[in-house]
């Protein structure tokens, strides 16, 4: 029992890779690439078919035949491919359901076009107007078939109906959108452009061909419609007969009449029992097709099969994208690579901007990348009334991004000006507790601090900052004068008694002992008898004290209060070194006065 149910389940997993693998012969048949979704409202995509496509590598070009509900188009196809309704497509009742959606040749024509091997596929199109369907999954059915094939060959019994033309709405809003842009600007053609729409080809199968020829059925059939009430719907179909003169040499027509009577045994009948003029009309549309087909070229390179396919994924989402096929829908999705290239070449170039910038300077480089890249955009760009819609979707992210931009621009600005606003703020706090006050030296770090934040701080910040620079550095200035003339003026008394005391005891020079007592009861008593502490800081020999003192502590060369500690260990090392060394070497002899502590010298004559 146990080895049975392995058997049956070894034969089932043995069918199951049978069914899932084909040799390269099974592609000699046709195979559903787009299929109805079981409303018939959308279509979805078939693996069978796109395993066929996919596996080609090189250029791919589609001829499409199109046309109303069993027209002939099955039997049309398998005649351009020089195949009997038993091994090509499925003809009438043969295959009834089962013609549902796009189906499509597994083996493409290897042709040479301008020296390049393409790969031609011939795909058959689910018939208009069938029972049990809606216009908008007729609407699909062409829209799809419209922008995938590089010929399309409206296949119409007899005469041209008003339907027939109504019904290329889609293509010709294609031909306005595509078509008329590259008649406008063709330098365009071959370049980074969505596609050339298909080649339309009117194809009139009719039992007679005396009369008119099918151009001028095509031609009268496009004059416009007397509309004397003002019928809307009137001026919508003329609308469209204006829309397909901009098709101009995209469109030809072409007549081909009936292969035989008995159209119920046409499938049995070789070419020596059709009619001749029909076979020598065959074979004119074969070469007629084959001169006007061109690879399917996207964004301006050939697609081979993996690419092919990755382009009608983008359609279906564009078609299934709204509730009836539109070119707008199509628009979009082609300008969507597109637009994200422009606002990267957008993004790319402001993020290169040094922040923080000015306000100005930041709005100017937004303004001239902005325009650089709708420039970009309008090269390139995909459609000429649809597109409006990416335009604004260019400018509303390139405004979106330039927000951002704003927003970092402040950000790094207030962080550049808070380290200015700070650096500044540290040097006024050095500057209020000088060892030795100097109001040059001040000024000069007050005038150096203003000067580098002036040049420095830049963007949105900025005015902000300068007010709380002012308020600071006013503060700084008012407590530096208030507190300079009364730290100097100790310092001057401090001054007096050293002097006093290197004059008694270092150098013991009475002159400079002499003059540090002067100056020590004049800051003492005099300035104290005669003059108030405001009005001493007014008195011209104050002033000329002060400017004397700044000579003294403070020049572009010279810093005391930097060097003042330096300076004076080295003088006393000096002196020392004379006291000690000096007066061994060289006596005693000095330029000015000394005070003399010798009691008796060693000369004098001893007594006896």
């Amino acid at each position: 029992m146990e080895i049975s149910i392995w058997v049956s389940v070894l034969s089932i997993l043995l069918c199951f890779f049978a069914s899932g693998s084909r040799s390269i012969d099974d592609f000699h048949q046709p195979f559903p690439i787009v299929e109805p979704d079981p409303g018939h409202t959308k279509l979805r995509l078939s693996s069978e078919g796109l395993e066929a496509i996919s596996r080609i590598t090189t250029p791919i070009a589609a001829v499409a035949v199109i046309g109303p509900y069993r027209s002939g188009k099955s039997f049309l196809l398998n005649q351009l491919l020089s195949l009997s309704c038993y091994k090509g497509f499925g003809v009438g009742h043969m295959r009834d359901t089962k013609t549902k959606g796009i189906w499509v040749w597994g083996t493409p024509l290897e042709i040479d076009i301008d020296g390049v091997k393409t790969s031609v596929f011939y795909l058959d199109t689910e018939g208009f107007e069938s029972v049990g369907k809606s216009n908008v999954y007729d609407d699909r059915i062409f829209a799809l078939a419209s922008v995938m094939s590089s010929v399309l060959i409206y296949n119409l019994p007899e005469t041209i109906r008003e339907a027939d033309i109504s019904r290329l709405s889609f293509a010709t809003e294609l031909a306005e959108e595509f078509y008329g842009r590259f008649t406008l600007m063709p330098y365009l053609i071959g370049q980074d452009v969505a596609f050339e729409p298909a080649k339309l080809l009117w194809l009139i199968q009719r039992d007679f061909l005396q009369g008119k020829s099918v151009q001028e059925m095509v031609d009268e059939a496009l004059q416009h419609v007397p509309n004397t009430d003002g019928d809307k719907n009137i001026d919508q179909v003329n609308q469209i007969r204006d829309s397909l003169a901009i098709m101009g040499s995209n469109s030809r027509a072409f007549s081909l009449p009936q292969p035989h009577l008995m159209r119920t045994k046409l499938c049995d009948m070789k070419d020596d029992e059709l009619d001749p003029l029909y076979v020598k009309k065959r074979e004119q549309l074969k070469e007629l097709v084959a001169s006007v087909i061109r690879p399917k070229i996207v964004q301006g390179k050939t697609l081979n099969g993996k690419e092919f396919v990755s382009f009608l994924e983008q359609i279906l989402e564009a078609l299934n994208k709204g509730e009836i096929p539109s070119t707008g829908s199509l628009v979009e999705i082609f300008n969507k690579g597109i637009l994200e290239r422009c606002l990267k070449l957008y993004t790319e170039r402001i993020g290169k901007l040094g922040l923080p910038l000015s306000e100005e300077s930041l709005h100017n480089a937004h303004e001239r990348f902005r325009e650089d890249a709708m420039k970009a955009f309008d090269e390139q760009h995909f459609g000429r009334h649809h597109a409006q819609r990416s335009v604004m979707k260019l400018d509303e992210d390139i405004e979106e991004a330039y927000k951002n931009v704003i927003i970092a621009n402040e950000y790094q600005s207030a962080k550049l000006c808070e380290a200015l606003y700070t650096r500044c703020e540290d040097k006024m706090d050095q500057l209020q507790v000088l060892k030795l006050p100097s109001m040059a030296k001040f000024n000069a770090g007050f005038q150096q601090c203003n000067q580098s934040f002036e040049q420095e701080c830049v963007g949105p910040s900025k005015a902000n900052y300068e007010q709380r620079m002012m308020k600071m550095m006013g503060k700084s200035r008012a407590l530096f004068i208030k507190e300079y003339n009364h730290r100097l003026f100790n310092w001057l008394v401090a001054f007096s008694l050293v002097m006093v005391v290197v004059g008694r005891f270092i150098i013991k020079f009475i002159l400079i002992e002499m003059a540090a007592w002067v100056l020590f009861i004049f800051l003492e008593t005099y300035t104290r008898m005669f003059w108030s502490a405001e009005s001493l800081y007014y008195n011209p020999v104050w002033h000329f004290i002060v400017s004397t003192w700044e000579t003294l502590v403070y020049s572009p060369l010279l810093d005391l209060d930097r060097w003042a500690i330096p300076i004076s260990c080295l003088v006393a090392v000096w002196i020392l070194y004379l006291r000690c060394c000096g007066r061994r070497k060289h006596g005693s002899r000095w330029i000015l006065p000394l005070y003399n502590t010798h009691k008796g010298g060693s000369n004098r004559p001893r007594s006896d």
